[in-house]
């Protein structure tokens, strides 16, 4: 998969993408990522990327005949390209939204500035419009970066182990469950029994239901947004009844 990032800062993604999982993608050949000044596609001695708004107002906006340039030179009327737009207007990104784009061949990310970009580019251009929060960042930069951590872990092979992704949270709809690891007993603190009892089985059933009750204890509304079998609804109100809440 390869990503292009188009920004006026291009400066601010030196090193992030060098660590961790993101890195070994790129080694491995499982990902492309490309950032281009916005800057390099204006015409004037200026650079200019900004101007007034139309009809008054505070602040700046991106103007589009630099942000056409960038995205028309760097998709080159391929059709397979998704061109997506960080703002804090956008739908908000989700675990389903990094799947949708992980089986994307490519995808071109927009990090917005200023008061947000000419709407003849959101019009024209853009496929899709993301926020990463009901927050407002100083740009795109940030959400950019965490677009790219969350799809390249869905990407085949980039995490070593496929079952991680699928069991991490939000992945099925619920919170992740509780982890443990050596020692056994630290301070005399010690995981639960059934994790060290072999019994697979069991250990499944017990992470399912602390998995149900973190949710509820702590994200209810993801489990009122989903649509729920009869299993997991029966499931979901013996949690609620043994957690008393």
């Amino acid at each position: 998969m390869r990503f292009d990032i188009i920004t006026i800062f291009p400066e601010i993604f030196s090193g992030v993408f060098d660590f961790g999982i993101v890195r070994r993608a790129v080694e491995a050949s499982l990902i492309e990522i490309n950032i281009h000044d916005l800057r390099d596609y204006t015409d004037d001695r200026h650079r200019q990327v900004d101007d007034r708004p139309f009809g008054g107002g505070a602040g700046m906006v991106m103007k589009p005949e630099p942000l056409f340039r960038a995205v028309e030179a760097v998709t080159n009327g391929e059709p397979e390209v998704s061109v997506a737009l960080l703002s804090p207007q956008g739908r908000l990104f989700s675990q389903p939204v990094a799947e949708e784009y992980a089986h994307k061949p490519r995808l071109v990310l927009i990090c917005g500035r200023y008061e947000g970009v000419d709407e003849r580019v959101v019009e024209h251009l853009i496929a899709d419009e993301v926020s990463i929060g009901d927050y407002v960042l100083s740009g795109g930069e940030i959400p950019a970066m965490v677009v790219v951590d969350a799809v390249t872990r869905l990407i085949p092979g980039a995490l070593g182990c496929e079952q991680s992704a699928a069991r991490e949270s939000f992945s099925n709809g619920l919170l992740d469950y509780p982890h443990y690891t050596r020692p056994a007993d630290y301070r005399g603190l010690k995981p639960p029994e059934v994790l060290l009892s072999g019994n697979h089985a069991e250990i499944e059933r017990w992470r399912r239901r602390k998995s149900i009750e973190k949710t509820l204890r702590r994200r209810a509304d993801l489990i009122h947004n989903r649509a729920l079998s009869e299993d997991e609804r029966r499931e979901i109100d013996e949690v609620f009844k043994e957690i008393g809440e």
